[in-house]
Parts: structure tokens; C-alpha cells; sequence
């Protein structure tokens, strides 16, 4: 008879938990409405070419190797209006990415949509928070906002015609889609409708993403 009352209790505050932490189950929302779409498993991703650049680690996915990249293919893509955040880290010299907007394709670097670069220190000039090759971020604007080694929250709100970056909650980047832009040949860089997907750059870049959370707006 006592047992009923402290099943319902443990069952009440499980569902007021707050926690952000990795282990959280897939389609767990947090008090902001995030809901999460990765648990530190392969649940809900597929990795396209070159798979060996992926493994599990720290409670997400660890990149290193040939291009790769690692698309959310999970029930609640499509995205269009939504907010995106990860953690990320990266060991010093690395470069990867964040695309929004996309699609699942077998090779190649992603078509569809948007990329949000990922870079402290490596070669390209070109840092985090860039919407990349059309509104740029330069390192000075980024200059102890994150560092390599220590993780930090890449945050991405797309309405709209508009898509911010936030990194560890300081806005970086604001880019406003012209009205009449028309997809490009090479790359789609249009906003629309789609997936997220996680990029393995080089084998000589290090980069770690977990914690991985959607809101749709």
C-alpha cells in the first residue's frame, strides 16, 4: 500500500526534471521546450560517407577522418522555424560544422541549406558562428567567446528569412535572406525546410558534439 504514493512521487518529479545532461532520453523536453534528438547513441542519425570518422564519445559523437557528415533522420525532421542548440568542443587546429536546412545525400559536402561553421583555430579564416561563405565571422569577433578544449553552446534560432548564432549565448551573426535569393549551383544556401547535420571536416580536425536539442517555433 506505501509503495503507491512514492511510485507517484518518482513519477511527478521525473517529469518536472529539468536536467540537460547527455544521458537524457531521446524526445525528453526541457523547461525551455527543447526537445532532445540525441542521447549519445546512433538513434535517430546516419552517417553517409566514410563512417570510420565517427565514433561515440563524452556522451555524443566524436569526428575525425575523411569528409563525413551525420544527418538527423529521426521522426521530427523536417525542421523550418525552430531553434537549434548543441555543445560542442574542439581540439585546437579543427574545423567542422553545423548545417541547417538540409538533406540526407550519400557523399559530398551537404547541398541543401546552410552550414554555421565551426573553427577557433584552424587555417580558415572563416570562425565559428559564420553562416559560411555568405555572412562571415572573423576571429577578432569571437576572441573569448569560446576556446578550443572547453566546451561551449552553439546555438542557432532560424525564423523566417533569418537565421542568428549564438555561441555560449553572445550573438555572433545575423544574416537576413533576400527576398528574391535563388539557390546556387554549387550549394543550395536557401533557406526552406529540412534536416540537421553534423560535419567531420579532415583527419587532422577534432570535433566533439553532443547534447543535441531542437525547438520548434
Amino acid at each position: 500500500m506505501k509503495a503507491g504514493p512514492i511510485l507517484a512521487l518518482a513519477v511527478l518529479l521525473a517529469g518536472c526534471s529539468t536536467s540537460s545532461t547527455p544521458t537524457s532520453g531521446i524526445g525528453s523536453k526541457d523547461a525551455e521546450g527543447f526537445i532532445r534528438i540525441s542521447d549519445g547513441t546512433w538513434n535517430g542519425w546516419k552517417v553517409n560517407e566514410n563512417p570510420q570518422a565517427w565514433t561515440l564519445a563524452e556522451g555524443g559523437f566524436r569526428a575525425q577522418g575523411p569528409r563525413s557528415h551525420n544527418f538527423y533522420v529521426g521522426p521530427l525532421q523536417p525542421f523550418k522555424d525552430f531553434e537549434l542548440r548543441i555543445d560542442i568542443k574542439t581540439e585546437p587546429g579543427s574545423n567542422g560544422g553545423v548545417y541547417i536546412h538540409t538533406k540526407y545525400q550519400d557523399t559530398g559536402w551537404p547541398w541543401g541549406g546552410y552550414e554555421t561553421q565551426v573553427n577557433q583555430t584552424q587555417g580558415d579564416w572563416r570562425k565559428s558562428g559564420s553562416v559560411y561563405a555568405v555572412q562571415d565571422v572573423r576571429e577578432d569577433k569571437i576572441k573569448g567567446v569560446t576556446r578550443d578544449n572547453e566546451w561551449y553552446t552553439h546555438h542557432v534560432v532560424v525564423k523566417g528569412d533569418t537565421i542568428r548564432v549564438y555561441l555560449n549565448g553572445t550573438l555572433v551573426n545575423e544574416f537576413k535572406e533576400a527576398p528574391d535569393r535563388k539557390p546556387g549551383k554549387d550549394f543550395e544556401r536557401k533557406l526552406n525546410a529540412g534536416t540537421v547535420a553534423l560535419q567531420a571536416h579532415d583527419p587532422n580536425s577534432v570535433v566533439y558534439y553532443r547534447n543535441i536539442r531542437v525547438k520548434p517555433l
